[in-house]
């Protein structure tokens, strides 16, 4: 087991000297952290990497995915502890989002839809929260017609997670042409690529392989040309895309 710490001590070292690099840090740095792996990484991390990441929205991303790889109950076991202590509507919905995270989606409903309550009644982030929770644990039409009538209550209001939520919604209840026309403006706007996977997925269940498989290259190739961070947090969807890409190349998904 020493053997293998010493083996991660090196690894983290490796990251933050490639990060050095590519930052324009001072060369010393390097010595630092090849010379001392475990101290220097530790100290790289307080006096240059974390400043710079909390200052960044996608830092800031990437660090909570860091933790959440690292400990992946922590955030669940914390937002439930904390409600539990005080059951306020914030942490409500901080738990719902810590049991969305993880899997449990008719567990996450049922608080989203306590926290619609008083002056939230008519929260349309909790509405959109709710109708994606609605939507993984099988609710479809339930999550469709919710977005349905916030979008007529509230024209004006926009969210990239609703609007993805609606247009998988569409696309389960099988209105293919509602659905089309939804992803294809996902795609054009957002600028991560989880709207890409659900929509090439959906086009293989439709059957237009071909379209889900130029689809698949143009979002990875759009992907090359993006910082090397940007690439990290979207590593999900990417793996997506990349699996998918290959089963299309190899044979009918399936």
């Amino acid at each position: 087991m020493p053997f293998l710490g010493l083996g991660v001590h090196v690894l983290v070292a490796l990251f933050f000297a490639v990060h050095a690099v590519r930052s324009g840090q001072e060369r010393y740095w390097l010595g630092i952290l090849f010379m001392f792996p475990l101290l220097g990484s530790v100290i790289y991390a307080l006096t240059i990497w974390l400043p710079e990441m909390r200052y960044s929205r996608h830092g800031r991303a990437l660090v909570g995915g860091v933790k959440r790889a690292l400990d992946p109950t922590r955030e669940l076991r914390e937002a439930q502890d904390a409600f539990e202590d005080s059951p306020t509507t914030d942490r409500r919905l901080r738990l719902a989002d810590a049991l969305l995270a993880s899997g449990r989606a008719s567990e996450a409903a049922t608080h989203y839809e306590s926290a619609l309550k008083g002056i939230h009644a008519d929260d349309p982030d909790i509405q959109v929260r709710l109708a994606r929770a609605l939507l993984e644990c099988g609710h479809a039409r339930r999550a469709r017609e919710m977005l349905d009538e916030l979008i007529k209550r509230r024209p004006e209001f926009r969210s990239l997670d609703g609007h993805l939520t609606y247009a998988r919604a569409v696309a389960a209840e099988g209105d293919r042409a509602k659905a089309r026309e939804e992803f294809e403006a996902l795609v054009g706007y957002s600028s991560g690529f989880d709207a890409h996977a659900y929509y090439a997925q959906a086009l293989v269940g439709w059957g237009e392989q071909e379209s889900a498989r130029a689809l698949c290259e143009r979002a990875l190739a759009k992907a090359k040309r993006l910082p090397v961070y940007a690439r990290r947090i979207n590593k999900p969807a990417l793996d997506q895309l990349k699996q998918l890409s290959k089963q299309l190349m190899t044979g009918p998904a399936g």
